[in-house]
């Protein structure tokens, strides 16, 4: 595999170059069983760090991507390879290049109807060469859920490419990990109503500066007692800088 996985304050990051995603996606497309790409946050980085589902989940992920820029600079800090950072999107849009090059397939789950479908256009447009094998929106009832699960596996996408609206989000896959199919599985909140241009996707410069939670802040702006785990993080970083330093 082109990836190379490091350890990170307890917890895994990869490292993927954008030269070696194409190599890297194919890897995963020949393994046995559901390969989970998740994107990780500082925020998630942290929870990670505890025992529990949630850790239980980014251990077992098939590819850990960082989001915030905190998290390279706490690698480079630490001595440790530097992962590089994927704008989610952009990451989204490489990725569907690539499977689009091999002519593989993509399904669709979550979001309301109008929106899913607007999407499903989009990406057909975009993409012509991948082939959509399925749609199904969000915000469903729980007795649907073992009919779409049929269908997801009947349909055996590529990638399952999952928004908002669905159950546990980004914990579906982990939950129900022992009843998908082989092939990638992806969340990412936002991503079909980025796709039907319902919503905006963060910028490129705002997340190259490492702003992107700048947004959600604005939207509530609760979020910003958050610097208390960032600064919790900072204590992290530095008593393992020292405590290496020390033996």
């Amino acid at each position: 595999m082109a990836s190379n996985r490091i350890v990170f304050l307890k917890v895994p990051l990869d490292i993927v170059p954008p030269e070696e995603l194409e190599s890297t996606l194919l890897d995963l497309l020949s393994r046995n069983g559901p390969q989970h790409i998740m994107f990780l946050s500082l925020w998630d980085f942290l929870r990670a760090r505890r025992k529990g589902d949630f850790r239980s989940m980014v251990l077992d992920a098939a590819l850990v991507l960082p989001l915030s820029k905190s998290l390279i600079s706490g690698a480079r800090f630490l001595q440790k390879p530097v992962p590089h950072r994927y704008h989610p999107f952009s990451f989204i849009i490489s990725s569907l290049t690539v499977l689009e090059a091999y002519c593989k397939s993509l399904y669709l789950f979550g979001a309301h109807q109008r929106s899913l479908l607007q999407a499903e256009k989009n990406v057909r447009s975009t993409f012509p060469g991948l082939a959509v094998v399925g749609r199904y929106p969000g915000y469903f009832h729980r007795n649907m859920e073992r009919n779409i699960m049929t269908a997801i596996t009947k349909a055996h996408p590529s990638l399952l490419l999952i928004g908002d609206g669905v159950p546990g989000g980004r914990r579906w896959v982990y939950r129900n990990r022992s009843r998908l199919h082989n092939g990638l599985f992806l969340w990412s909140n936002d991503v079909i109503d980025v796709f039907s241009e319902r919503k905006r996707r963060v910028s490129e410069d705002l997340f190259e500066k490492g702003l992107e939670y700048m947004p959600l802040v604005l939207k509530n702006p609760l979020r910003i007692f958050r610097i208390f785990q960032y600064l919790w993080y900072t204590i992290l970083l530095l008593f393992s800088r020292l405590f290496r330093s020390a033996t």
